[in-house]
């Protein structure tokens, strides 16, 4: 994003539904004087249309006369817009050809492309949300799941923000504590008593706010789960019950799945994608050797891998060891189990692909695998974001460094500079406090049109 062709007092549109044939598409304006601008290009009366409301007319080129679309306009009267300033939305045909048309028209007519992400911006500038809450809004369009789409409205609803608010808060009445002891000497005001208690609330709460982010993170962006395992196992038979169809296919022919195939499914809410792996085993055939090395590369990077072993045969040298390594990192499953006669080792999860027994119990043991180093489910103030997270460990630095000081006996002013830098660094989450490679970076990555 270019600051310099950034004017949040340009009049902007731009299309803020996909780039794509539809029934509907909706184009989006923004600036003072969006109102009276589309009004001169509408045929209906934009200018008494009571402000959030549909207006039936007719778009049209007021040079040639001629209709471009039947359209409903809908006019947002600052402040009370998305962006706080005065905005039209535009709802046309989704012709690609008339869509054009329309836009065009807008920018011959003093409006111009919006940037990636300049919508949302106003917002931000003229207060309608602080940073959290305009991250949030790309975490929605980006969501792999309903429980991730349900996590970042949350945070668009201001549960980090109110977090954060909290911490500043009380960061705040701090730091006047110490501004007063500064101001006065010590024998014209009794000093407080150190805000030690205080102090340890808020590094419980930012730990619990930093731990969310590998929640957040594993609900926006998924994890990668491996079926592995020798060949007839039941693997396609498990990824099929994952899916809940008949993707891979099943065979009692050894190597019949000689590459892996792939699918994204939701977990509990959880986006997983989901592997089916060629057998492991020695193999002469160049092909199935290749799919073998494939997997084994894939078992490196999956964050869990399904181990499968069949119940009604006997265990290979390589899964025996696997049973006796408490340290494995694999979970193990024990298929074919309504049928098998063996006795199932401990630790190791038994399941029927083809019945579905016991796959509600695999279910809850992948999902604690999944978060087993995270802190689960942080209630509703989870983040996802990178930047977020950096922050709120500086912020947690600064508290320490408090601490520690206070501990110390080190002078009040040496107290006051490190809650400065926890304020600073609060400040940067929310916004109060920003600079512009971080607007840069943030809003850039959002789609035009929002």
């Amino acid at each position: 994003m270019n600051h310099d062709n950034y004017d949040p007092d340009d009049r902007i549109a731009a299309l803020a539904t996909p780039w794509a044939e539809s029934a509907i598409a909706v184009i989006r304006t923004s600036g003072e004087g969006s109102i009276g601008a589309v009004d001169a290009l509408f045929s209906g009366d934009l200018l008494s249309c009571e402000s959030k409301k549909m207006c039936y007319g007719m778009i049209r080129n007021p040079e040639s006369g001629d209709a471009l679309d039947e359209i409903l306009a809908v006019p947002f009267r600052a402040p009370g817009s998305y962006t706080g300033q005065e905005s039209v939305e535009l709802y046309c045909h989704g012709s690609l050809p008339g869509i054009q048309k329309i836009l065009t028209l807008l920018f011959n007519k003093g409006f111009r492309q919006a940037s990636p992400g300049e919508f949302t911006f106003r917002a931000f500038i003229n207060g309608k949300m602080d940073l959290t809450r305009a991250e949030a809004v790309q975490e929605i369009i980006s969501s792999k799941s309903g429980k991730a789409q349900s996590m970042a409205l949350n945070r668009l609803s201001g549960t980090v923000e109110k977090r954060i608010n909290q911490f500043k808060k009380t960061a705040t009445v701090m730091a006047a504590s110490f501004a007063i002891q500064l101001d006065y000497p010590d024998d014209e005001v009794e000093a407080p008593e150190p805000p030690l208690a205080e102090l340890a609330d808020m590094k419980t709460g930012l730990k619990q706010l930093i731990d969310s982010y590998q929640v957040g993170k594993i609900y926006q962006e998924g994890v990668v789960i491996a079926l592995a395992g020798r060949t007839n196992a039941g693997k396609s038979s498990l990824f099929n019950l994952f899916l809940k169809e008949d993707r891979s296919i099943v065979s009692d022919i050894h190597g019949t799945t000689r590459d892996y195939l792939e699918s994204w499914i939701s977990l509990s809410g959880i986006p997983v994608r989901l592997y089916d792996t060629a057998g492991l085993r020695h193999s002469d055939d160049p092909i199935e050797e290749e799919g073998i090395r494939r997997t084994r590369e894939l078992m490196e990077n999956a964050q869990v891998i399904l181990y499968v072993l069949d119940g009604t045969v006997e265990l290979s040298d390589e899964e025996r060891a696997l049973i006796s390594d408490e340290s494995r990192q694999e979970l193990l499953v024990w298929n074919k189990a309504d049928i098998s006669s063996r006795d199932i080792p401990h630790g190791v999860i038994p399941v029927s692909a083809v019945t579905g027994q016991g796959f509600s119990e695999l279910e809850e043991a992948v999902k604690k695998r999944i978060f087993k180093d995270s802190a689960g489910a942080a209630g509703d103030a989870v983040i996802d974001s990178l930047r977020q997270k950096e922050l709120l460990e500086r912020a947690l630095s600064g508290v320490e460094k408090v601490e520690e000081a206070i501990h110390n006996g080190l002078p009040v002013d040496i107290l006051a500079m490190d809650l400065y830098d926890v304020l600073q660094a609060l400040g940067e989450i929310t916004g109060e406090v920003s600079s512009s490679d971080i607007m840069d970076t943030m809003f850039s990555s959002f789609c035009v049109g929002k």
